[in-house]
């Protein structure tokens, strides 16, 4: 199956080709794929490779950054729950019952 995208030049497909490469199988060589500055298939694998190569620039830093707002998240309703006036009790008598205990 293969489907294209208007703002993309080169067609998906649900299956690597050499003609179309995935992120982790680069494109193939091929000493008849004509000159990158000719236009032809060169051109679209010199096209290719420069997208493969910088396709995750800035990616990390995004995920950083949703990754410490969850966590912030987190630990403000954890917070919250904490100082809730049940935890609070529940917490008491589990500190009043250890100690009946080894007194």
């Amino acid at each position: 199956m293969t489907t294209d995208h208007p703002t993309t030049d080169h067609p998906t497909t649900d299956h690597p080709t050499a003609d179309h490469p995935t992120a982790d199988q680069p494109p193939a060589e091929d000493s008849a794929a004509g000159d990158a500055s000719a236009g032809g298939p060169g051109r679209l694998r010199s096209r290719w490779a420069r997208v493969l190569a910088t396709a995750e620039a800035g990616m990390s830093t995004a995920e950083y950054a949703v990754g410490t707002v969850a966590a912030c998240a987190f630990a403000a309703v954890l917070y919250r729950v904490v100082t809730g006036g049940s935890v609070v009790t529940a917490l008491g008598d589990l500190v009043d019952s250890a100690l009946g205990v080894l007194s």
